[in-house]
């Protein structure tokens, strides 16, 4: 679940990392009461779950409380276009109005769960503000790792290689080193995937504070953090993703125009890997998991022919735990609750699968049922074509 940025940055400060003064405002008319209450330059940030606004008139900055009123006038109610957005944007919503300082050094601070060493680890860098896919492509010697043993936790001496790595003076030190330590404890403590401080401003007055923060938080460990669910933004997420999750279905939205229904991760990927190898490319992921039931799969339906996309739907079930004659019946009844204008390609193996391509058959409805994995491919790039 992603967070905006002033979401992470008071969850941020609960920990003792230091984070500019500010608020959100979502009428221009508060943006310059915030200003008035700072006093002195501040800038106003729109709030989108999506990198790279600045570069899409996201960010202004304002020398005055008029020109904050102004600045936020002109931010909510426009649709954000970034490279993160896609063509279609983000409408804002809502800005972060915070204090604007001298900054001498930008800095880069994050963390992530490496899946090879299957431990915690924290990157920086001294070329903070950019984009750290950028720095690992372009100066990867410019990236610091520490990796943490989760049953012993940051050590004092992994912050004192992280300092000297980023030549922080010897003040400078404790404060950026306090930082590492409140994100480390963030990081843990909420369950995040991904906890990042980018970028972690140094000010001519020797200050450090984050400049920008974006956390993103497990949606497997919400069950314990009812407080931190209250911060989920539907309006930022896909529509077809957030109706999916009511099933508890795991569907993603992609740009293709082959639409996909699968049991199992694996063989989703698999699935459309094999689209885009015949020509194709997938409108979803899709996993329909190994109950897949007749209202299961009618759910899947609607929210598949939802997206104007869909040009085919591709259904690929492997029998393992879930028998295939099942999940044929469950087809047969979902389509007579939900009307499908499209090509319909069914493939079915393992348990039951002749008696499965049998009730499919046998059913009166429009199917083109494959033999193999490839055939299935090949039928529903054909079918569009």
């Amino acid at each position: 679940m992603k967070i905006h940025e002033y979401q992470a940055k008071e969850l941020l400060k609960k920990f003792g990392v230091a984070v500019p003064r500010g608020r959100v405002a979502e009428r221009p008319e508060d943006a310059r009461a915030i200003a008035e209450e700072l006093g002195g330059p501040v800038v106003v940030k729109a709030q989108i779950h999506a990198g790279g606004r600045g570069k899409g008139g996201g960010i202004k900055l304002a020398n005055s409380p008029a020109e904050a009123e102004q600045a936020a006038r002109a931010i909510i109610g426009m649709r954000l276009v970034t490279h993160q957005t896609g063509p279609e944007g983000r409408i804002v919503k809502r800005v972060l109005v915070e204090e604007a300082g001298k900054i001498s050094r930008e800095l880069y601070l994050g963390m992530v769960i490496d899946r090879v060493s299957e431990s915690p680890v924290i990157m920086a860098s001294e070329a903070g503000g950019m984009e750290i896919e950028e720095v690992a492509a372009k100066s990867p010697e410019k990236i610091l790792k520490v990796t943490i043993d989760p049953a012993v936790g940051l050590q004092p001496f992994q912050i004192r290689k992280l300092c000297y790595g980023l030549n922080l003076a010897k003040e400078l030190s404790g404060k950026v080193g306090r930082m590492i330590s409140g994100l480390y404890k963030a990081f843990m403590e909420c369950d995040c995937s991904l906890a990042e401080i980018n970028p972690l401003a140094v000010t001519e007055q020797g200050e450090a504070f984050a400049l920008d923060a974006k956390m993103n938080l497990d949606d497997n460990a919400l069950y314990r953090h009812e407080d931190l669910k209250a911060l989920r933004d539907l309006a930022e997420e896909e529509a077809l993703e957030v109706e999916a999750s009511k099933h508890n279905l795991s569907y993603i939205k992609l740009d293709g125009s082959v639409g996909c229904m699968v049991n199992g991760a694996g063989l989703a990927m698999a699935t459309m890997d094999i689209i885009k190898l015949h020509g194709q490319m997938p409108a979803n992921f899709l996993d329909v998991g190994g109950a897949a039931s007749s209202e299961r799969v009618a759910n899947a339906f609607r929210i598949l022919t939802s997206d104007k996309n869909v040009r085919a739907v591709l259904i690929n079930i492997f029998g393992g735990i879930v028998r295939c004659d099942r999940v044929a019946n469950g087809i047969v009844e979902a389509l007579k609750e939900v009307e499908v204008k499209v090509p319909i390609v069914v493939r079915l193996e393992g348990t039951n699968a002749v008696e499965a391509r049998d009730i499919l058959q046998k059913s009166g409805l429009q199917f083109t049922v494959a033999d193999t994995f490839d055939d299935a491919a090949r039928k529903a790039v054909a079918a569009i074509r």
